[in-house]
């Protein structure tokens, strides 16, 4: 050291030399000297570094609550689940979703296979139970999520049915012998479902009602349906929903927080108009709508008919100046929204009591109103007599008028939504989307726009439903429109991670927005889950059959 005079630098100037180094050389230029050392841990040195390593925006501060930039480096190089320690080969299919318990316990994969499998999470991983849903006429298992005590699985899978291919079907297990409790119709089948409570859960079913126009109707289901009294409701409808230009609902959640929408002032507006009523010589609603006997009141009736023949004279009016300007779908839409004008239950303005507003739960999902692919996302509040299946079943909540619910609130995505994730305290809601051209503009509902290669991840503030981050970027899809498929991701309480088409899973730190993580697989990624009580333990599944077992650096070392 003495001969060449380094061990006589100045501090200024090692750090002017330690500004050019790497991580990897600053930690092993600390190792030479007690001085170099504590140059080396300059937090100054360590801030430079950091931005320019994760490539962080200059606007971003450090974490709160953390220690020191090194400190900060360390978290995201050691606590990051990007080292593959196992690799489960049971599917011989595709692999679409995964799912944990709430304890962590346990995990559930869904496949192509057309099997769910349920998963011991320990040192050693193996199969606890397993359940094949071929002989229910299923066509394979799409997603699957535990309930709050972990004590029943519920499963949601394409049903191959005598009518329609996008008709699903949504099982239940007992997770003490694994018997299959339930069956719930499910349509389309991408509504998926999901939990409302430990014994009730949500499913969804489709009404057309024209060529591109539909109702979505969302039910609460009990679990058990083996009741023994013929008086005790099993089922109960939630809400009807209008249905524009082949859009319908899909990938329904709850979010379940009293700061939801606290911040939120702006009411859904013209985006939740209802569809026309059923026409004569048109296919009816199925039977389960029977009992909907709204009638048209007298002096909605003057207006409507008042309307809809200005509407007609308008039509043809433009068409003698412009032959053909609408379209038959155009026809079809403009009838539905005016007739939704008089037929909508419009969000309830009144104050809740205080009880209601500690108890606050959301429905959040996918929907439209322009063409079919999902590119809004609606929310709906539901009050807590509507969380039972106790009480009156049906229309209670409508007058006489009031042909369809309405939605509280819409976030346009200006392009194709493919997933979406809350976060663990559920404040913030994360979509995968990709973007519509800048200024499209969509003539007919059955050909949306071209949708972007590159997958944008992007984040919501559901307390003032605004976006509060610039969009996550590195995944990537390339599949078209009407092949588009779900990537899934997950959230935990510091990272949030995705699946993507070029068959890589990816990691990103939700403070900072960087990338942390690329975790390759064979073939595409479908879903990716967080297990709830160990952030640094990731399972990814793919298309290359099997699931891969991620876990951190640190973790490797304990």
């Amino acid at each position: 050291m003495d001969s060449d005079g380094s061990f006589l630098l100045p501090d200024s100037i090692l750090y002017q030399i330690f500004q050019s180094l790497g991580p990897a050389d600053l930690l092993g230029a600390g190792l030479v000297c007690r001085r170099w050392y504590d140059v080396s841990r300059d937090d100054f040195l360590w801030k430079e570094l950091f931005y320019r390593y994760y490539r962080v925006q200059r606007h971003i501060h450090r974490y709160p609550g953390s220690e020191s930039w090194y400190e900060e480096f360390k978290r995201l190089c050691d606590t990051v689940p990007r080292v593959e320690v196992e690799r489960l080969r049971e599917h011989s299919d595709q692999v679409l979703h995964i799912s944990f318990s709430s304890s962590g316990d346990l995990f559930a994969s869904c496949s192509k296979d057309c099997t769910v499998k349920v998963w011991i999470n320990a040192h050693s991983i193996s199969v606890l139970h397993n359940a094949d849903m071929k002989p229910y006429h299923w066509s394979y298992t799409q997603f699957s999520q535990f309930n709050s005590d972990d004590s029943l699985l519920l499963v949601s899978g394409v049903f191959v049915g005598p009518h329609n291919s996008s008709a699903g079907e949504i099982a239940v297990f007992s997770l003490d012998n694994f018997a299959l409790l339930s069956r719930v119709r499910n349509k389309p089948y991408d509504v998926f479902g999901c939990w409302l409570g430990n014994n009730h859960l949500i499913s969804g079913n489709l009404h057309r009602m024209g060529r591109v126009t539909s109702c979505s109707v969302l039910w609460l289901n009990n679990a058990f349906q083996d009741v023994e009294s013929e008086n005790v409701n099993v089922v109960k409808r939630l809400f009807k929903i209008q249905n524009l230009n082949a859009s319908t609902i899909r990938m329904v959640m709850v979010a379940d927080s009293p700061d939801l929408l606290v911040e939120a002032v702006e009411p859904a507006g013209e985006t939740t108009s209802s569809p026309p009523p059923p026409q004569a010589g048109e296919e009816k609603l199925d039977n389960d709508e029977d009992e909907d006997s709204e009638r048209v009141m007298p002096e909605d009736e003057g207006r409507l008919s008042e309307e809809f023949q200005m509407l007609m004279d308008s039509d043809l009016e433009a068409q003698g100046a412009v032959p053909g300007l609408f379209s038959e779908n155009q026809f079809e839409t403009k009838v539905a929204q005016l007739y939704a004008r008089y037929r909508t239950k419009r969000p309830d303005s009144a104050p809740k009591p205080k009880e209601e507003n500690q108890n606050k739960k959301y429905l959040i999902f996918t929907t439209g109103c322009l063409t079919y692919s999902p590119h809004q996302i609606g929310i709906k509040q539901l009050l807590p007599h509507q969380m039972t299946t106790a009480g009156p079943v049906l229309g209670e909540e409508r007058g006489p008028n009031e042909f369809f619910d309405s939605l509280d609130h819409v976030i346009n995505i200006h392009g194709h939504i493919i997933g979406m994730g809350l976060s663990p305290d559920h404040r913030y809601l994360y979509v995968n989307s990709r973007s519509w051209p800048q200024n499209c503009v969509i003539t007919d509902p059955m050909y949306p726009p071209p949708i972007a290669e590159e997958i944008e991840l992007r984040v919501f503030d559901l307390r003032s439903l605004r976006e509060v981050k610039a969009p996550l970027r590195a995944h990537r899809a390339y599949t078209p429109n009407n092949e588009c498929f779900f990537i899934f991701l997950d959230v935990c309480p510091d990272f949030v991670a995705s699946g993507a088409e070029d068959h890589c899973g990816y990691i990103w730190d939700r403070h900072y927005g960087a990338r942390l993580a690329t975790l390759p697989h064979d073939d595409v990624v479908n879903a990716v889950a967080f297990s709830p009580v160990d952030q640094e333990l990731l399972l990814t599944v793919s298309d290359d059959y099997t699931i891969k077992v991620w876990r951190s650096q640190r973790s490797q070392r304990l």
